[in-house]
């Protein structure tokens, strides 16, 4: 294959890693287009002969002349979960910028089963999938399941109490590394299937919260109990911790995706794709024990 390739959210921390992959697999500099909102970001991969360009996805004027020339666009979702609907507007300008462009082919990052995951930002994702079919063009979907960088977010609060409250009951999350997800989407992108295709990106194992406590304080020799509570009583905690409102409501959703059973699914397409292992949520903590201890 030949086409370009235009990666968005290039100096985020997933698409500045796809560009990384795209260029070890030995995808020529010419072939790849790195798109941000703030193009001063991307000098590093400017330096390495590919091409940067201003993307923001509030402006379809200023997207559309981005996308200009651009086979494949892979649009990462953005993170703006304000609860008023931008996420999916900023996805939907994207996508109506791609086609005006005269993109070939569209790929997205989703998360897993987004018709019914508990995630309060699924429906986002779904009809973000569903307005890429819509264009008729041929797609890649990427449904990403939960980093393990997450886990910087969670443990080293609950590391400080010695406690991890949760409303997960039980529930498992294949957690994967996040370069992991990025050698696995470079490798689809450097060489697509002739056919539309949807794969779910996840780790090799998947654990219990109580599983994850046990293996983090064995590793870091602090003590850590997992305490299960409802939604709401995890809700009214973190609004005591003193979390904004807003996203509340989406930190405990979450927890209930892992109860229902959204994110523990294990299924291999990372090491079929990106053709190595992927990493062990033990080796992750192991390699990251002095920011999870808090």
């Amino acid at each position: 294959m030949s086409d370009t390739i235009f990666v968005t959210g290039a100096s985020g921390q997933l698409g500045g890693r796809i560009v990384d992959h795209l260029l070890a697999r030995g995808v020529a500099p010419g072939r790849i287009i790195a798109g941000s909102r703030d193009p001063a970001k991307l000098s590093a991969l400017a330096a390495r002969g590919v091409a940067t360009r201003k993307a923001d996805f509030d402006d379809e004027a200023s997207l559309t002349a981005a996308f200009a020339g651009a086979e494949t666009v892979l649009i990462i979702s953005t993170d703006a979960l304000d609860g008023a609907g931008t996420r999916l507007r900023q996805h939907q300008t994207a996508i109506k910028a791609a086609v005006a462009a005269g993109a070939k082919r569209l790929a997205y990052t989703s998360l897993p089963d987004p018709a019914n995951s508990k995630v309060s930002f699924a429906p986002d994702h779904l009809q973000t999938e569903q307005a890429i079919i819509a264009t008729g063009l041929p797609y890649l979907i990427f449904r990403d399941n939960w980093y393990q960088e997450n886990l910087l977010m969670a443990l080293p609060n609950a590391f400080k109490t010695g406690q991890w409250y949760t409303s997960a009951a039980g529930g498992k999350t294949s957690y994967v590394a996040r370069d992991d997800i990025a050698a696995a989407i470079a490798a689809v992108l450097a060489n697509p299937p002739a056919a539309d295709a949807i794969y779910t990106l996840t780790g090799s194992e998947s654990f219990t919260n109580e599983q994850i406590a046990e293996m983090a304080s064995a590793t870091i020799g602090k003590p850590l109990t997992v305490v299960n509570v409802t939604d709401e009583q995890l809700a009214g905690g973190m609004k005591a911790a003193g979390l904004p409102d807003a996203i509340i409501p989406t930190l405990v959703s979450f927890d209930a995706a892992a109860r229902a059973g959204n994110l523990g699914a294990i299924t291999g397409d990372v090491e079929k794709l990106s053709g190595r292992k992927s990493k062990p949520l033990a080796e992750f903590i192991k390699d990251n024990a002095a920011a999870l201890a808090g």
